[in-house]
């Protein structure tokens, strides 16, 4: 198939990920209420996430008409955004940041879309474009949906590859092996999978997007719901990671990955912003441990901008937070005390080795 007829056929998918908060339509205008700029709560119902994308695959027999190749894609993906956040950690670890190139736009969108803001002049240097939905309309222009990150774009014409962030990441395992650096670690193995695509989805469903739930509820019956599934699932994160250092065993899995950005922003926005305060992240031994330790460890840490991640919910939720006051805490020190999870075994990243925390992202 041409990149011309991919382009032409734009496919969606329901499924069991998310995208980002944001899901204002591309032209601004609204047909329920998480399409106005800064509504996400529909009175008196259920927080329900949009799940569809756009699903072309970018893959090594170009199937979809999107063909792996080195310096043709460019990952945009913004560090406020949790589910961004995957794709960025995924990248680093996997060592493409010489094969994919990335784009950062800033924590606040404006009515339209996510902006290019902290860019020089606010453009993207490689895109040339100031909103990420130019992108969108370049692949579809009446594209109805949210302007989401993560996004693969083509850098050749500058349209959309994909949104389907659960998809972009296990397409970076599998699609993308013959560019991973040496010693990349194994964080999709198969004799794991099916554990771990059991624990992905409870994670999701009950975590991920539980977390928004609560924040999202319209009712306090749909609230305390999400708020009672919530901690249920918290409470058995607890117990498994009593005795494993992590989520799968002895070594650093997407598992953990999809958790991690999540946990990243509990204190500092969940608990408070979205109502998920029974207990902090910080009183919870186990949890609070293992995110310090994957926090603290290469490629986990450096991509988290906790000033990023508050203005981006505290300012673009202006119904949950009218004032859009940004808490000044907590303190993200606290992020590099010790943890001690090292007696209980094992190795972050298994038989690989890390990545150089100290490159930048972009």
């Amino acid at each position: 198939m041409s990149n011309d007829a991919a382009t032409d056929q734009t496919a969606t998918k329901a499924n069991d990920t998310g995208d980002d908060t944001g899901s204002d339509k591309g032209d601004g205008t609204a047909t329920n209420p998480h399409d106005t700029p800064g509504v996400y709560v529909d009175k008196g119902t259920d927080f329900k996430r949009d799940m569809r994308y756009i699903t072309t695959r970018i893959t090594k027999d170009g199937e979809d008409g999107y063909l792996v190749e080195p310096n043709r894609y460019r990952l945009i993906a913004a560090q406020a955004c949790p589910w961004a956040n995957r794709a960025i950690i995924v990248r680093r670890l996997l060592g493409l940041e010489d094969v994919i190139s990335m784009g950062m736009p800033g924590p606040v969108h404006d009515p339209r879309s996510w902006t290019f803001d902290l860019d020089e002049g606010g453009v993207d240097p490689v895109l040339g474009i100031e909103r990420l939905q130019d992108a969108y309309f370049k692949r579809e222009p009446d594209y109805p949906r949210g302007i989401t990150v993560p996004a693969m774009v083509d850098e050749r014409d500058g349209a959309v590859v994909t949104n389907d962030f659960d998809q972009i990441t296990r397409d970076l395992y599998t699609e993308w092996s013959d560019y991973h650096r040496e010693g990349a670690p194994n964080l999709w193995p198969k004799e794991s999978r099916e554990e771990m695509e059991s624990v992905m989805k409870r994670i999701f469903t009950e975590v991920n997007n539980g977390v928004y739930r609560c924040g999202f509820a319209g009712s306090q019956e749909s609230y305390e719901e999400a708020y009672d599934r919530l901690w249920t699932a918290m409470d058995w994160l607890e117990e498994r990671l009593t005795d494993r250092r992590y989520l799968m065993g002895d070594s650093i899995k997407e598992a953990d990955i999809r958790l991690f950005t999540t946990l990243a922003r509990f204190d500092a926005v969940y608990h408070g912003h979205f109502k998920a305060n029974r207990q902090k992240l910080s009183e919870m031994p186990a949890l609070w441990g293992y995110a310090r330790d994957l926090y603290q460890t290469p490629g986990f840490g450096e991509t988290i901008d906790f000033d990023q991640i508050k203005q981006h919910y505290y300012v673009v939720h202006k119904d949950v937070n009218p004032t859009q006051i940004v808490p000044k805490g907590p303190d993200a020190d606290a992020w590099l005390t010790p943890h001690g999870r090292e007696a209980l075994g094992g190795s972050p990243f298994g038989e690989g080795t890390a990545p150089d925390r100290d490159r930048p992202l972009r």
